[in-house]
Parts: C-alpha cells; structure tokens; sequence
C-alpha cells in the first residue's frame, strides 16, 4: 500500500507539503496541491482519518441531527448540506430523533458530546436552554436551520411574511373569501411555523380589509391526506364554498387539489389553490406555492460551519464570535393552480 513519502516523491514535495495539501492545513498554493492530490489519486494513496485527526485535532466531520427524515424538507436540507461538506472534504453523520423521547436524550447526552465531530448543525428543532448548553459547551460551531434558537446562529425563513405572500398572491387575483388550511396543536411544537404562518394569513386579509372568518381555517397535519379531508370539508357545501384556498405546506395544497377534484370542482376556475415549500410534486399538479429552497438552506448552513471552522482555526484564540440570524430567500411561483376571481 503506498504510503505519505511515495505520494512526495512522486510529487517532488516534502512528506509535509503532503500533508497539508490532502488535509487542508497550512498554506499550499493551488498549484502545488493539484500535484500532490494527482499523485494522490495515481498512487491510490488514502488519507488515514485516525492520522489525519489526531495531527490536527479534527475529525472532518459534521454532525447533523433531524426529527426525522420522512419529509422530503429534511432530506433536502441534508442533501444540500452534504454537497457542500464533501466537496470540502467533510463527511456527515445524521442523527435521526424519529424514536421515543431517549433517543433525543441520548444524542445530546452522549453521541455529540464523544467529540466525534467538529461541528453540529440542527434542522427543524427547537432545543432546550440545556441542550444548547452542550453543544455549546463542546466549544464548536453549531447552525440551527428552521427557527431561533438562543445562543447559536440560525438560517431560517420568515414564516409569517410568506404566509403574507402566499395569500396576498389570491387577494390580488380578485379573492375575497379565502380558506386557510393550517397545522393542529400537534404541529405547533418546534417553532410554532402553523401559528406563524395564520398570522401571516390573517394579517393579509385584515391589510385588504376582509374579515377574518374562524369558518375558513381548518387544522391538518401537513399530509398530503391531512389536506385532501380538511379541503373536503370545506368545499363540501356549494353555500359557503371559499373560492380560494392558501395551505401551509405544499402536501396539504395537493391534497387539496385532488379533493377539489373529487367533488367535481375545477381547479383553478371554481377554486384558486396555492402553498408553501415548492415541493417535488407542485411542478406536476401546477401548484402555485412559496418556493423555501431546502436545497439552498442546507448549502447556506454548510457554508457558515465552514466559514466557523476556517475562522476558528485561522485565529484559535479569539472570542467566539455573536451568533447571527439570517433569513433565507422565498420565492412566489406562479402556476396554473391560482387564476383570477370570476
């Protein structure tokens, strides 16, 4: 097997240089580090992770931990982080909170606090004082994705403004009764986005001067079918039919779409119908929706434990530095599930 001096001779470098140049520590010019990883990659040469890390004090890799990965926003935020972690050559480890209470407590209590990574981003969890504490405590870079979180920088979306958007969207196509389909208590937990985004909601219409009526707002569970019974509901009855309906998340719309259907309706001439996320599928059911790019959250969220973990070793003494709030960009996309008021 080769080793750390086969890869220097072939490169014409010091064994050092070579350790630099595959590690990333050090000042190596651009182009002595493409000759060192060529030489690399035609020895078949393959950094020890065990070496690497006790030379310098780092794992290379990144904590990530998600409530659970049956929803296609968490996935997407880990997919975009992943993308920018290996293409600097981090690798990720997830921890999946979907089970029972302990599993939460053992993965702040011990597998994040064992010192196997070297920073720690969260998706979707608002953590206790404590838990923060730990991972504060552990003395590295943490990012919190989906919502405050004291103490530690976040990369949310403004729930409120664009529930705001969403629903102005149907003002401004003539739309004056105006359903909303939002998340029960149950979904109210981590952040409280169904409050946030009925405010918005509400918000809009009392900007427009329109009533706000308790009669339009049904509470799911931000599921496709969750959506399909509360659109079922309240489209059952011709009288007191809403001719436009915002959900909260994009599942809730479709199922929306396809219950309006099922009635006989058709969407958008008897029903305008618009979410929040851009799903996979609202391309293919034409959904209107408030794009929150998952994707570009986790990108972003990598970036700023990189960029801490450069600061870090760059200036090891220095102050951790404030944590900062950064809101992520949303975008209103136009489809064919939303038209104009008759």
């Amino acid at each position: 097997m080769p080793g750390i001096d086969d890869v220097a001779r072939l490169a014409g470098v010091s064994t050092a240089t070579v350790s630099r140049a595959l590690s990333g520590n050090g000042p190596v010019s651009d182009r002595t580090r493409a000759r060192v990883v060529q030489a690399a990659s035609q020895l078949g040469y393959v950094v020890s992770s065990d070496a690497s890390s006790l030379a310098s004090g780092r794992t290379r890799n990144i904590g990530a931990v998600v409530p659970h990965l049956s929803r296609w926003f968490f996935t997407s935020v880990i997919e975009g982080a992943e993308r920018v972690l290996l293409g600097q050559g981090y690798d990720l480890t997830l921890y999946n909170l979907s089970g029972d209470g302990g599993e939460r407590r053992r993965v702040f209590d011990h597998h994040l606090l064992r010192n196997r990574v070297d920073a720690v981003f969260t998706v979707s969890l608002e953590l206790a004082e404590e838990e923060v504490g730990r991972l504060l405590a552990l003395g590295k870079p943490v990012v919190g994705v989906g919502g405050p979180l004291p103490g530690v920088s976040t990369l949310t979306i403004d729930d409120l403004a664009v529930a705001r958007l969403a629903t102005e969207h149907l003002i401004s196509l003539g739309h004056r009764r105006i359903a909303h389909i939002g998340g029960s208590q149950e979904f109210d937990l981590d952040f409280h986005i169904p409050t946030s985004r009925r405010l918005g909601y509400e918000q809009a219409l009392r900007d427009a001067g329109l009533p706000v009526d308790e009669q339009l707002h049904r509470a799911s569970d931000f599921t496709l079918p969750g959506g399909y019974d509360a659109a079922k509901q309240m489209l059952g009855s011709p009288h007191e039919r809403p001719t436009a309906i915002f959900a909260a998340s994009d599942e809730m719309a479709i199922g929306a779409i396809l219950a309006a259907r099922d009635l006989g309706l058709s969407v958008p001439r008897d029903v305008s119908i618009i979410g929040i996320d851009d799903h996979p599928l609202a391309d293919f059911f034409g959904l209107s929706t408030v794009a929150q790019h998952p994707g570009r959250q986790g990108e972003q969220a990598a970036a700023l434990l990189l960029d801490a973990l450069q600061a870090a070793r760059t200036s090891p003494g220095r102050a951790r530095a404030e944590p900062l709030s950064h809101t992520a960009p949303a975008d209103l996309i136009v489809r064919s599930s939303t038209a104009v008021h008759p």
